[in-house]
């Protein structure tokens, strides 16, 4: 018999402060959250804040599938701290057939493990973040996001080099190897970019490209 998933929710696993974030999140969002704890306290506090909150233990297998955690299709093991129990936990839905598993890692060798036994995304929240924010403080950058393939996206001011002229005349692709793909003026949303485009002092851009050239290109005066 074909397995019958729910794609309109997702098992969050561990509501610590990653895992409970993230649930209210998705919960706010209008997604069905199953959240499964074994702290009681936790689970009783977050009663009525989810659709729906249990206590129970991750790493036992049969409870899981008694909570239809394999009707799934997307599950995120939160559990961070207690490296065992992550790591059981994270086997136990894959074993179960979760086709979309997350998992929070501590450290790279936790990353690894996960990595390794199958779980299709790791995240490392603080690790990420510290990134991020580094990049901030470093530069004129507004905002950073970088991909796992050295791909970055930033929202930032734009260099004197691209001002009053459109894009196509600038040469930005061609000279700094990025791609202005968003312009924000003044109280207005952000519009795609094109060919046509002319930048304004007090503009906002987002730019695209390889990581080191996003930057490079981002520090310009």
């Amino acid at each position: 018999m074909a397995r019958s998933t729910r794609t309109d929710g997702v098992v969050v696993i561990g509501l610590g402060r990653f895992g409970k974030s993230l649930a209210l999140e998705l919960v706010k969002e209008g997604t069905e959250v199953l959240g499964i704890d074994s702290d009681r306290k936790i689970v009783q506090s977050l009663a009525g804040r989810l659709t729906h909150v249990v206590e129970a233990d991750s790493t036992n297998e049969e409870a899981m599938r008694q909570l239809s955690v394999h009707e799934f299709d997307r599950a995120v093991i939160g559990v961070g701290n207690d490296l065992e129990a992550s790591l059981v936990s994270a086997s136990v839905v894959m074993n179960l057939g979760v086709p979309n598993v997350w998992a929070k890692a501590i450290s790279l060798a936790h990353a690894r493990i996960l990595t390794q036994i199958g779980v299709h995304h790791v995240v490392r929240p603080e690790h990420d973040m510290g990134k991020r924010v580094a990049h901030l403080v470093r530069g004129r950058m507004l905002d950073y996001i970088e991909f796992d393939d050295g791909y970055a996206i930033v929202k930032t001011t734009p260099p004197r080099c691209v001002l009053g002229v459109t894009l196509a005349q600038s040469g930005v692709r061609t000279r700094y190897g990025v791609t202005i793909v968003g312009v924000k003026r003044g109280g207005r949303d952000f519009t795609h970019a094109t060919e046509t485009t002319v930048v304004e002092a007090g503009d906002i851009i987002i730019v695209s490209g390889p990581q080191e050239k996003v930057e490079r290109f981002s520090e310009l005066a």
